[in-house]
């Protein structure tokens, strides 16, 4: 059993700056895929950014040159660096691991931190 375990999230003005971290305990961690989503309010989890065991990276539209992800195998980490806040970034986060292979496919998701960007 993995669990995660967000953190970093609050109350930011546009413009700003906040950077997600998420802890894995229970598992090889460098062999996931690690991905961050978001929910707003009224609408469904969507992809932020992920990154692969081989550390390849892929980015939604909406925050590409804004955010960036990157992992810390020795730590059990995943991090999300968020830049230019907007208001329309504004969501629930949440940390995901997803291992797939011919016998198994597994996902374990965090329980969200928050992420507030207003004036």
């Amino acid at each position: 059993q993995v669990q995660l375990v967000e953190s970093g999230g609050g109350l930011v003005q546009p413009g700003g700056s906040l950077r997600l971290s998420c802890v894995a305990s229970g598992a090889i961690f460098s062999i996931y895929t690690l991905g961050w989503y978001r929910q707003a309010p009224r609408k469904q989890r969507e992809l932020v950014a992920v990154i692969t065991s081989r550390s390849n990276t892929n980015y939604a539209d909406s925050v590409k040159g804004r955010f960036t992800i990157s992992r810390d195998n020795a730590k059990n980490t995943v991090y999300l660096q968020m830049n230019s806040l907007k208001p329309e970034d504004t969501a629930v986060y949440y940390c995901n691991a997803e291992y797939k292979d011919d016998l198994i496919a597994t996902t374990y998701w965090g329980q969200g931190t928050q992420v507030t960007v207003s004036s």
